[in-house]
């Protein structure tokens, strides 16, 4: 995994791309020239192929529909990240309006802006440091007990426990305990039926677990991260009328190390 955040630019201009070429340093930069602008796009493959990028930014040009930009930027997977549109004419600029873009330029304007805007938004990464401190701690004994009652499989009452956890931290590894629990809302669902619920819960909680490092409290992040995806996998696999197929033994225990005072 790069250390740095993810610049997702969907771009075709050689201006446009020469000018985030030269002001990305603080981003991996992804180029997706060939991403399908179209109104044919799906928005729910749309939603799950940046919901797994988990970019700080996106970057589109609008000079054609891009139908599924507004799903992207309300569904809960991936509404958090922002959206930068490039207008060169009015109905683009309503294309923009229409997908509620975070912020909306001219093309001469989105090339003299891009410094400023590409720190700014560097800057949403900067609790990294933070967090790696963080992760150096032990976590609280209420996010022990959260963690028994996952492996135990007790889904639901890990979710109330860890959510209680998340709301008495204010630091930025309460997102490590909002991502897992968020797979435990996840395979709630599973054992409850509902197909849709427990896919919407994987996508979303990629944008909890992008900013991650692999081990953090002693918890290992890396490992949930891989089966959580074998679960989402396996779901998508069966589709809804299979669900009552879905083999449990996908659940698999958070792995981590009980440090006591």
């Amino acid at each position: 995994m790069s250390s740095l955040p993810i610049l997702l630019v969907l771009v075709h201009d050689q201006a446009l791309g020469n000018a985030v070429a030269a002001n990305s340093e603080a981003f991996d930069v992804l180029w997706s020239l060939d991403f399908p602008r179209d109104d044919a796009r799906d928005g729910a493959a749309a939603v799950a192929q940046i919901a797994d990028l988990q970019p700080a930014l996106i970057v589109v040009e609008l000079d054609a529909p891009a139908r599924w930009l507004p799903r992207v930027h309300s569904d809960p997977a991936t509404r958090r990240i922002p959206v930068i549109a490039i207008a060169a004419d009015e109905a683009a600029r309503q294309r923009a309006e229409d997908a509620r873009a975070n912020l909306t330029f001219t093309p001469e304007a989105f090339i003299a802006a891009l410094p400023d805007v590409l720190t700014a938004n560097a800057s949403i990464f900067a609790h990294r440091i933070r967090l790696n401190e963080q992760c150096q701690e032990p976590p609280p004994a209420l996010v022990y007990k959260g963690l028994r009652e996952f492996n135990e499989g007790l889904y639901f009452e890990c979710h109330e426990t860890l959510e209680e956890a998340w709301n008495h931290e204010s630091g930025p590894v309460r997102e490590v305990y909002r991502a897992i629990l968020q797979i435990s809302i996840a395979y709630y669902h599973i054992t409850r039926g509902n197909y849709n619920g427990a896919l919407k819960l994987f996508l979303r909680s990629r944008q909890w677990f992008a900013p991650l490092p692999d081990r953090c409290q002693g918890i290992d992040i890396a490992r949930l991260r891989t089966d959580a995806d074998a679960a989402r996998a396996h779901l998508e696999a069966l589709g809804p009328e299979l669900i009552a197929e879905f083999d449990r033994s996908l659940f698999k225990p958070v792995i981590y190390e009980e440090h006591h005072p």
